[in-house]
């Protein structure tokens, strides 16, 4: 089985846990027999082709075979969206100025037509922009190996564009893969409608859903309104490989505890600031490290400072790679106290190198995990108790760090492909 994959990262070289998991999804894929041609906006060339073809967005021309400009439009119903066109808009007003611009865009489409798009593959002010192009490359790359795949695979709200795109253009089915979506990044009444929509086609156009969690998976029943038969839930897993040799050697004897994660809404950075500080009004010779960056980071220090415990808590700034591994190998606790959490990946990371975890009940991966520690993301009162736990009774700790090892070294990559094959083999 061949399949056509649209990611928009992919290690060594991504922002958040999006790109890990494709490069876990793919290794595993392999190794079920499946063949992967991975698409992304902008490779670097250093990336693992082991397990994958890449194909660099930013090689490849817009040279779409079809008779008219208005043919293609209309097959592949996407435009080129400017960020700037486009405020906080219902989607009403979307599809309105959706249509203005396509019907604009033929009078253009010949200037773009055999032109390479440089992207840039992250998550700037151009991301809209860069979106639609991503889509409109895609639609070329899809024809162009329509004989060399049997199923799209389109990952997150980034990338359902171009799978619409492919799917439209040769016919072939489309699963996208729901790693978050607008309720997870914001509140309810505070979402970006422009996202939402394009989740909402996604998983309209979709012949099937695979969610990561059942708690994503109730989302888009309810908030979106898809078709419950068409979502399936497959658990993230977590890549091991070469994790159990990480040496580091400590500069402080004091206990240490840590958030590892983009300092973001979602990730609910200031309850574990909250949770730290009652903590070291009961314990010495411990402090608290939060590594990543967000939005929320120059909130979060000056929070810190309010509570007047600065001295005793380290940030660190976005980590990657060997550094992660580094963090947890000096970590005596992780926590995750994330208000809307889809999977999350890091607490296996964590247990995988014996550090006892703490997970809010608010995240997929607590569905799976029975040896991490859980409580409600806003009770700080019960996250300071786990906390005090695991650093002050030996016994607790080691029962968790062990069970916690054990647990997640069963939960494997090469499973949760293999779920993902049983839904290409579905639709098809």
């Amino acid at each position: 089985m061949k399949v056509l994959m649209f990611g928009w990262e992919f290690p060594p070289h991504i922002a958040g846990g999006l790109g890990t998991a494709c490069y876990g999804m793919t290794k595993g894929l392999a190794a079920n027999d499946v063949e992967v041609l991975f698409v992304m906006p902008s490779a670097s060339g250093d990336e693992d082709q082991s397990a994958v073809k890449i194909i660099n967005a930013s090689d490849v021309a817009v040279d779409v075979t079809t008779r008219t400009v208005d043919e293609f439009l209309g097959k592949v119903q996407f435009v080129h969206i400017g960020t700037n066109m486009i405020p906080y808009v219902s989607p009403e007003d979307f599809s309105t100025i959706v249509e203005e611009e396509r019907r604009r865009q033929v009078e253009d489409f010949r200037i773009q037509y055999g032109q390479k798009f440089k992207f840039s593959g992250k998550y700037g002010a151009n991301l809209m922009e860069e979106v639609a192009r991503y889509a409109m490359v895609g639609a070329t790359i899809a024809l162009q190996h329509k004989d060399e795949f049997d199923v799209i695979h389109a990952h997150d709200w980034l990338t359902y564009l171009a799978g619409i795109a492919a799917k439209q253009l040769t016919g072939k089915p489309l699963v996208i893969h729901v790693h978050a979506t607008s309720f997870d990044r914001s509140s309810d009444d505070n979402i970006d409608t422009r996202v939402f929509d394009l989740e909402k086609k996604g998983m309209m156009m979709a012949d099937k859903i695979i969610a990561v969690s059942d708690l994503t998976r109730n989302i888009c029943i309810n908030k979106y309104g898809a078709d419950p038969d068409k979502v399936v839930t497959v658990h993230n897993a977590v890549d091991f490989s070469g994790r159990e040799n990480i040496q580091v050697e400590r500069g402080v004897k004091d206990k240490v505890v840590t958030f590892l994660g983009r300092v973001t809404y979602q990730k609910g950075p200031e309850y574990f600031i909250e949770a730290a500080a009652k903590i070291l009004k009961r314990c010495e010779h411990v402090r608290f490290v939060m590594a990543g960056s967000g939005d929320m980071l120059n909130k979060c220090i000056r929070h810190v400072a309010r509570l007047g415990i600065s001295d005793r808590f380290h940030f660190t700034g976005f980590l990657r790679g060997t550094d992660v591994q580094k963090m947890f190998a000096l970590s005596d606790v992780y926590v995750m106290p994330s208000i809307s959490e889809p999977f999350g990946i890091s607490p296996l990371e964590a247990m995988q190198t014996y550090v006892p975890s703490i997970i809010s009940k608010q995240s997929g991966c607590a569905e799976i995990l029975n040896y991490a520690l859980k409580t409600d993301f806003w009770d700080v009162d019960a996250m300071a108790d786990a906390i005090y736990g695991l650093l002050n009774y030996p016994a607790l700790a080691r029962v968790a760090a062990e069970k916690g090892h054990e647990e997640v070294n069963a939960i494997k990559w090469v499973n949760a492909a293999a779920k993902v094959k049983q839904v290409y083999q579905s639709v098809l």
